[in-house]
């Protein structure tokens, strides 16, 4: 897999070579431009070409949120607070995080999003989704190698490079998978995913 390029946007100039400088260390990303966002946008992502835009959202860019959706490239927001997190899910955001994030969570974050998943921060979702109903509460607790099993459904990994990473059979995955899907009622792997974000039982 190539490099990915990734685009800074935010008021703060020193906040956006504080996050340049945070992505600096982490391998498969380059930093490829730095901007305020506050000039014609489609211009700046036109120039550099980002295969996502990291978006420091600070407190006077809520009327941008619009301007996230609209440049067809995936954003991870780092927000002031979980407050903010619905208006930009609205908006086609692909990443929740938190202005603290360290730089392998945030490193993360910008893979999925260029993988066109959606991932954020445990502290926002209860901002994001519904609250889970007691239907959708598993009938018994998943074990530990469950969860393991569900977090690389949740990636959207086959079977078989589940197996390699957890260094298990393909058939022993296959049995796990069963059961995830028995315990949250899913009636998909994709059900089984979504059921298990509304519950907190992903996290990134």
């Amino acid at each position: 897999m190539s490099d990915l390029n990734v685009l800074i946007i935010g008021d703060n100039p020193l906040a956006r070579m504080g996050l340049a400088a945070l992505l600096a260390g982490q391998p498969g990303l380059i930093v490829v431009g730095q901007t305020s966002g506050a000039d014609d946008l489609q211009a700046e992502v036109d120039l550099y070409q980002p295969d996502v835009i990291v978006w420091e959202w600070g407190w006077n860019t809520p009327e941008r949120s619009a301007d996230a959706r609209d440049t067809g490239v995936p954003v991870v927001a780092l927000l002031t607070n979980a407050a903010q997190a619905a208006d930009l899910r609205a908006a086609g955001v692909s990443g929740f995080l938190l202005g603290d994030t360290d730089a392998e969570t945030l490193a993360a974050a910008i893979m999925a999003a260029a993988q066109g998943l959606v991932v954020a921060a445990p502290s926002l979702l209860d901002a994001l989704l519904p609250t889970a109903s007691a239907a959708d509460a598993p009938v018994e607790a998943l074990t530990p190698r469950e969860r393991e099993v569900l977090q690389l459904l949740a990636e959207g990994l086959p079977n078989k490079t589940i197996a390699a990473r957890l260094n298990i059979t393909d058939h022993t995955v296959k049995y796990h998978v069963n059961a995830i899907m028995g315990k949250l009622n899913a009636q998909s792997r994709t059900d089984a995913v979504v059921k298990a974000t509304r519950l907190g039982l992903i996290i990134l």
